[in-house]
């Protein structure tokens, strides 16, 4: 296998399962070193696991933190170069999808701790490591958006206006850096089978979830949900040397759908 990553400091997100995880798993068996964030210590550490299987020889930093605080953002920022003395890549993953409801019904607490992560928590992200990358002259951001950043979703109002506002500061910042000899992009997943899917799921019918997804994926042109190890591959490609001229670049990862008529 190629080592893209040898030598390279990776700093990933919400790395304690799902697409962050999936993206830990590929970036480790090419060489990375991590740094890997999440607020489940738990889930951090079983992907530490999951790593060490693959690629034994990975150097790897774990930092239990909440996004949605800047203070603790920042904090894993400096720990990250305090260790790594660099930050070459970003997954900027860590997103929730809060509880599903009509806008009237949302509610303000839920639209704020949905904002809070999902948004607020990819800015301060991009503010501290930014900085970094400016300095070294060099590296590369990837936002976790959605296909419900470019598109409405329905029964998610906090959701969705977070990823699209996650779209907005991607270009944004990628005009801004460009000349920084940094690339900044997002995905826009679909349905990938991940822990947040399956609760996502769960909430429209918990007791048959498994039938809702097989009716939620009907219309998919490829007629199946995307597996995490698909966005990984792109997460790496994106981060990668390879992909040093794509900047302010939205990919979806869906199977086709959100193009479909």
């Amino acid at each position: 296998m190629d080592k893209r990553f040898e030598n390279q400091v990776v700093l990933i997100t919400g790395a304690g399962s799902g697409l962050g995880e999936a993206t830990a798993l590929q970036i480790a068996k090419e060489g990375a070193k991590l740094s890997l964030v999440d607020l489940n210590e738990e889930g951090l550490e079983k992907t530490k696991i999951k790593v060490l299987e693959v690629a034994p020889e990975t150097d790897i930093l774990l930092v239990k933190a909440n996004v949605a605080h800047e203070e603790e953002v920042k904090n894993y920022v400096d720990q990250t170069v305090d260790k790594f003395g660099r930050i070459d890549g970003f997954f900027n993953n860590a997103g929730i999808e809060g509880k599903q409801n009509l806008t009237e019904d949302f509610g303000s607490k839920e639209f704020e701790k949905v904002i809070g992560i999902n948004l607020n928590g990819v800015f301060y992200g991009m503010q501290y490591v930014l900085k970094v990358m400016r300095e070294q002259g060099s590296g590369s951001i990837v936002n976790a958006a959605s296909v419900g950043g470019i598109r409405g979703v329905g029964n998610q109002s906090g959701y969705s206006a977070s990823k699209h506002g996650v779209i907005g500061l991607t270009r944004n910042s990628a005009i801004e850096y460009g000349e920084y000899g940094i690339n900044i992009n997002a995905i826009a997943p679909g349905a990938i089978m991940t822990a947040m899917v399956e609760g996502s799921l769960r909430q429209m019918d918990g007791d048959n979830w498994e039938e809702v997804g097989k009716e939620f994926v009907k219309p998919n042109p490829m007629k199946r949900f995307g597996r995490p190890e698909e966005v990984g591959h792109l997460v790496a490609f994106l981060l990668s040397n390879e992909a040093t001229f794509i900047n302010a670049a939205v990919i979806t990862i869906d199977g086709g759908q959100s193009y479909k008529y």
